[in-house]
């Protein structure tokens, strides 16, 4: 007996119940049964709880760090689901609205991303050599590594993409709203925000509004009502300022041949810009965010509407046909058949047939950026007022595609093109409350009141005061009378 206990290979009573004891650690090495389930277990282990084969197979250290870096990710996924649930406006202040705290904040999530990515990297691949591929089943020798370098991939990955959304997500929320205005309270209950619409490419010093807006959202509630300003409005008044200084009763035209403009509202950039001293009207513009046509622009919407707007959003439509391409295209009813392409010197705008560069046809659509970028600004054939109308539609369309998924899966694109397409003077810390107005917006019909014909606004001589009446109607309804028995 004495003899068949020390031969090699034999098996004491006292090992025998190790191993029956701790099979993870000290396994029976001569059954390939046993060492390939053992090597599944620790292939589950390391994609379950990293860190926990090498507790029980390994390294003890390396298992011990592994574990409390997996405890130390799982508690602030956990901390953070928590904080979206019942503290959101805490959650967002931290990383969107606080300034530099959001940048370190960010910073820090992206770096433990990555550096938790390489650490399960080592895990893994430390795991592999503890399941003794040499001694599986033959099977089990690429059937086990297979695995858990897909399942690395795959969770790596998945981890990577979150890292990179939360980087891209600083970079656009510096780059946006780094020098944004000063952070002031709603007016009358409402933000009302500027929303402009051109074309700032190359040789465009003296670019003129294509689109310009009024958004106005209840501070409590979210419901958002689109006031449309045309961008020919003639002689628009000024809230008090420089330009009401200059233009008491409403901008006047200059015919100069060297540098002149016109009575609309969209030539705003030549008289303030190219033609006048702008920093001088407007000196605090550029340290805003901003610039002095922009906020000439604000000071002739706040006279147009009668309220106040503290706040601009300017979008390059140049670089707006990127956005949409990002997103995936937008689908639209066109009413009408509309040209593509600018009327050429020797052309005019009764002759589209001969100098569109493309057609696009009446019909469910469903636009690339280039053909969105056209319809919103085709205006050869239609009015300026239908071209108003198609903008809208494009607004809803665009709104539609900001659902999460589609901005989750094509986050890094559509940040890039936001980041070029935007320019604004929103404040960040302002953030987190347009965020909740955001969210309670979406459930409600959005209103659209275009300063048109069609709602009793004079094209030539506009009434402002009854214009004024309107918007404080949609803003501040009457309550219904409540009905006596």
């Amino acid at each position: 007996m004495t003899q068949l206990l020390s031969r090699p290979g034999a098996v004491s009573a006292s090992s025998a119940g190790l191993i029956r004891t701790r099979p993870m650690r000290d396994p029976d090495f001569g059954s390939p049964e046993v060492m390939t389930r053992r090597g599944w277990w620790l292939v589950a282990l390391n994609v379950l709880v990293p860190g926990s084969a090498q507790v029980l197979a390994g390294n003890r250290r390396l298992g011990r760090f592994g574990l409390g870096a997996t405890l130390l990710m799982w508690t602030l996924v956990v901390v953070a689901a928590l904080t979206a649930l019942l503290w959101r406006q805490a959650l967002l202040w931290l990383t969107v609205g606080g300034g530099w705290v959001s940048w370190l904040v960010l910073t820090l999530i992206q770096v433990l991303c990555f550096a938790y990515i390489v650490l399960w990297v080592v895990l893994t691949f430390d795991a592999l050599r503890l399941v003794r591929l040499v001694r599986t089943k033959n099977y089990a020798r690429i059937a086990i590594p297979l695995v858990a370098v897909l399942v690395l991939a795959l969770c790596g990955s998945a981890t990577a993409t979150a890292a990179n959304i939360v980087g891209s997500s600083r970079n656009a929320i510096s780059t946006l709203f780094g020098s944004g205005g000063p952070s002031l309270p709603p007016s009358d209950g409402y933000y009302n925000v500027l929303l402009l619409g051109a074309d700032s490419g190359l040789g465009r010093d003296s670019m003129r509004y294509d689109s310009i807006s009024v958004v106005s959202v209840n501070a409590e509630t979210g419901k958002t009502t689109i006031f449309g300003i045309p961008r020919d409005m003639p002689h628009v008044p000024f809230a008090p300022g420089p330009m009401h200084d200059l233009y008491p009763d409403g901008l006047q035209a200059h015919d100069d041949e060297e540098c002149g403009w016109g009575s609309g509202i969209n030539q705003l950039t030549n008289a303030v810009e190219t033609c006048h001293t702008g920093p001088s009207l407007y000196p605090e513009a550029t340290k805003h965010g901003s610039r002095p046509a922009v906020e000439a622009t604000k000071d002739a919407a706040e006279g147009v509407l009668g309220i106040k707007i503290p706040y601009y959003v300017f979008l390059d439509m140049n670089d707006f046909a990127k956005l949409i391409d990002a997103l995936g295209g937008v689908d639209i009813d066109v009413k009408e058949r509309l040209p593509e392409g600018n009327v050429p010197e020797w052309g005019n705008s009764d002759n589209a047939e001969e100098w569109a560069t493309g057609w696009i046809e009446a019909g469910q659509q469903h636009m690339n950026g280039d053909t969105a970028q056209w319809y919103a600004r085709s205006r050869y054939t239609t009015s300026d007022f239908d071209r108003m109308r198609r903008q809208r539609e494009l607004q809803d369309a665009l709104l539609k595609q900001f659902t999460p998924q589609n901005v989750l899966t094509h986050f890094n694109e559509i940040a890039a093109a936001g980041t070029s397409a935007v320019d604004t003077d929103l404040p960040q810390d302002k953030l987190p409350e347009f965020f909740d107005l955001m969210m309670k917006a979406k459930q409600q019909k959005l209103t659209t009141i275009d300063l048109t014909p069609a709602n009793g606004v004079d094209e030539f001589e506009p009434d402002w005061n009854d214009i004024h009446a309107k918007v404080k109607a949609a803003l501040h309804p009457e309550p219904s009378p409540t009905p006596t028995s």
